[in-house]
């Protein structure tokens, strides 16, 4: 496959793991721009660049907006440098905010555990009551 190729909604879907309500979504939110012929939707090379983004900061926790506003700086025309910076700034913001819900959820999941731990304690006294008992 060269890297030119024109790529159907088939392709894409089976390419990048997503379904064509994802591709036509992406679409209508001016994200991706495919060639149109009649009903037909045909990929290029920089859709896929796109895509390939867009999943990303997607998985990132990146906002639609935040993925555009990026994919935009795209064409100024200093080597990127905008862009990159701007992913940066974004990039360190939504790590912060990982850490922070990771360290939450650290906690949560410690209480959790401590909880669990009384629960058993008291459900194995309460066991052994009834044996004695018996």
């Amino acid at each position: 496959m060269t890297d030119d190729r024109i790529m159907t909604i088939r392709e894409m879907c089976d390419a990048y793991d997503v379904t064509p309500r994802t591709l036509r979504f992406y679409e209508a939110k001016e994200l991706l721009f495919p060639i149109r012929e009649g009903q037909k939707r045909l990929f290029t090379k920089r859709d896929r660049a796109r895509l390939k983004l867009i999943l990303r900061g997607k998985r990132f926790g990146f906002s639609l907006e935040e993925i555009r506003q990026l994919l935009d700086l795209y064409h100024m025309g200093d080597q990127q440098q905008t862009q990159l910076a701007r992913t940066y700034e974004i990039a360190q913001q939504r790590l912060s905010d990982m850490e922070a819900q990771r360290d939450e959820l650290n906690q949560a999941i410690d209480e959790l555990k401590e909880q669990m731990r009384w629960g058993e304690k008291m459900l194995a006294s309460m066991d052994q009551s009834k044996r004695a008992a018996e």
